[in-house]
């Protein structure tokens, strides 16, 4: 006889229905850690392109941060949205405070700035963004 027993088929669906719940259950691995990481690039990579077109540009371009919103945009582009779940903070000069929620970084023709620090939390972990004023430079301090 050439065939399959009950058995079987029971056996083969069974292991077909597992197989189909570890699939669709199945979650990329995406840990609090590598978000941070993720965003402090993005923030990075943003101000670097502020510096860029004030250097293309030959006029003033400012990084703008609303903390209420968790919302940044470079001049008068695009505002891109940071997770909600972060924890933001924007250490700059007074100059470029609008008001309790909203301030900036400026970057100058010659590549200088106004400097700041913009720092993101996620409750154990943190990272800085820093702008130095003189070179307009930035990078990032992985932190506690």
């Amino acid at each position: 006889m050439a065939g399959f027993t009950l058995i079987e088929m029971l056996c083969t669906i069974a292991i077909l229905g597992l197989a189909l719940t570890l699939i669709v259950g199945y979650k990329p691995p995406w840990s609090g850690a590598l978000q941070l990481r993720v965003t402090a690039a993005e923030i990075a990579s943003a101000l670097r392109l502020a510096r860029s077109e004030a250097i293309a540009r030959n006029r003033p371009i400012a990084f703008k941060l609303n903390l209420a919103t968790h919302r940044f945009r470079v001049e008068n582009g695009a505002a891109r949205q940071l997770p909600a779940q972060l924890k933001i903070e924007l250490l700059t000069i007074r100059g470029e405070q609008q008001d309790a929620t909203t301030g900036g970084i400026r970057f100058n023709p010659d590549g200088s700035s106004t400097g700041g620090r913009i720092s993101l939390a996620d409750g154990a972990r943190s990272i800085d963004v820093g702008v130095d004023w003189l070179s307009g430079r930035v990078s990032l301090a992985g932190g506690r």
